[in-house]
């Protein structure tokens, strides 16, 4: 695996699950970590900087060939779309699980790969088709602007995650967002080329995730709805989508699959849409990987789409049933877990896990990247772990998700889980009333009030930590829990039964 925590957690066990032995790379601040550990075999490749060890191809070439590794799995994030890693994977002899160079290439500039959907007949949002690289006069952005109407984005064209994205409300506001949108984007991508789209006032988003093989099958899966995000980051993602009728799930899918096969397209891919309140839908972009929210779609489909990764990329024809794929058993939601306060404004929150007590029972999984004693590193994304939740309908599916928040402890770090425990209650996420611009209008209206009252100073995490810790050495728990902390006293005498 060419990457590290969880994504790496999940791809051995679909390898171990084959038959498949494993191997771990990792940095220095990653040499104890859950995914080392788990893997057959383990590579040190570099100092902690991605730039310096995780986003160095060579090393990673060399990590395959010292253990004479036949394939690489990029997993998410660092080198899953790069066209130049699956290049030289291939020019090394070994097999890059994932598309070929030339898709990820294609579909990883998003002016070529909104050219490509309205190729295939798919609507894109109206925009500019060409990159407008950093010797475009502002000028001629500016009177592409006036012929959109405002509001518009601006993207980067090599964009994802939200890096070098901006909203313009009019004109008079349009060269500062764009000086800013390209210094971000030259900053994340290495190339400052944006372009521009109208926007879509109050969208959803809605994604398809789909396989393919080398012999031109493509197969769609059941929607998922992602439209709860904090500042273009996805944050809580659900399968099927609670607003999507058969027919526009169909109409969805059969979308996706085309722009897929335009491409000839292989291995695991996501096509995303906007969906405006009229029920219309739009081309966003192509995801050239796996997605961080594929197991909701496992959830509700039964398909492990790791697995379908590795024997896709050694050849297998694909065989699962299209009917099947968009037939959803039940629904799916998952949360992020971050290693964040939310208090703070969502600030990342490093440092050793003193203690973990994980989720469990029926209809809950976690897929995590570490393990009490480990460490959450300031070197890379603050992911600790995905938990999702299955139910027979969606009022289930919350319910086991609150209760699997409920009895999640993270000891030593401040997490995100406070605040999926409240984002949960929300009437519009109960009533599925919201937007992709929901979650942001939400926190800008709540003030004063902590998302958790009950972990928020650092005497009530230490009675915590005391109580989980004489519980692994089994002897008495004998801690004063502060005034006020009732929850905590609950729970440390809940420990002691």
């Amino acid at each position: 695996m060419a990457n590290r925590g969880e994504i790496a957690v999940r791809i051995i066990r679909a390898c171990r699950d084959l038959g498949i032995a494993s191997v771990a790379v990792y940095s220095d601040c990653d040499r104890t970590a859950l995914h080392v550990r788990m893997a057959d075999e383990a590579v040190p490749i570099g100092p902690n900087p991605p730039a310096e060890s995780y986003l160095r191809i060579e090393r990673l070439i060399d990590a395959a060939r010292a253990t004479s590794a036949d394939a690489v799995h990029p997993g998410y994030g660092f080198l899953a779309e790069n066209e130049s890693f699956a290049r030289a994977c291939r020019d090394a002899g070994l097999i890059f699980i994932g598309p070929p160079a030339e898709a990820i290439e294609l579909m990883g500039s998003k002016t070529a790969a909104r050219r490509a959907a309205l190729a295939a007949g798919v609507a894109v949002v109206p925009g500019t088709d060409e990159p407008l690289g950093s010797q475009t006069p502002d000028s001629e952005i500016a009177l592409l602007g006036d012929r959109l109407g405002y509001p518009v984005m601006i993207k980067a064209v090599a964009g994802g995650g939200g890096k070098g994205m901006r909203l313009v409300e009019s004109g008079a506001h349009l060269p500062g967002a764009v000086r800013a949108a390209r210094s971000e984007a030259m900053a994340a991508f290495g190339d400052a080329s944006i372009y521009l789209e109208r926007l879509i006032v109050r969208p959803r988003h809605i994604e398809v995730q789909l396989l393919g093989d080398d012999r031109g099958n493509v197969v769609p899966f059941v929607e998922r709805e992602c439209s709860i995000q904090r500042r273009h980051q996805k944050v809580i993602e659900e399968s099927p989508s609670p607003v999507a009728s058969a027919e526009l799930r169909r109409a969805l899918a059969e979308a996706a699959a085309a722009v897929a096969r335009s491409v000839g397209y292989r291995n695991a891919g996501t096509i995303e849409f906007l969906l405006d309140a009229d029920g219309r839908f739009y081309f966003l972009e192509m995801n050239t990987r796996l997605q961080v929210e594929h197991p909701v779609t496992e959830m509700v489909t039964g398909v492990d789409l790791v697995q379908w990764q590795i024997r896709l990329a050694r050849g297998e024809r694909l065989t699962l049933d299209p009917a099947l794929a968009l037939t959803p058993k039940g629904h799916a939601i998952e949360c992020r877990i971050y290693a964040e306060d939310a208090d703070a404004g969502f600030i990342p929150s490093p440092g050793r896990i003193a203690a973990l007590r994980t989720p469990s029972g029926p209809g809950i999984r976690d897929d995590s990247g570490v393990e009490a004693g480990g460490e959450v590193p300031t070197f890379y994304d603050a992911m600790m772990s995905k938990l999702i939740s299955w139910g027979e309908d969606r009022s289930q599916a919350i319910a086991r998700m609150l209760r699997a928040l409920d009895e999640y402890e993270v000891v030593g770090i401040r997490t995100s889980i406070p605040f999926f425990r409240w984002m949960l209650r929300q009437p519009a996420f109960t009533s599925a009333a919201f937007h992709t611009g929901y979650l942001d209008e939400l926190l800008q209206r709540r003030v004063g009030e902590p998302f958790s009252t009950w972990d928020s100073s650092l005497e009530e995490v230490a009675a915590i930590a005391a109580a989980l810790h004489a519980v692994e050495c089994e002897r008495p728990i004998t801690v004063a829990v502060p005034a006020g902390a009732w929850k905590q006293q609950a729970r440390v005498e809940g420990l002691r039964g």
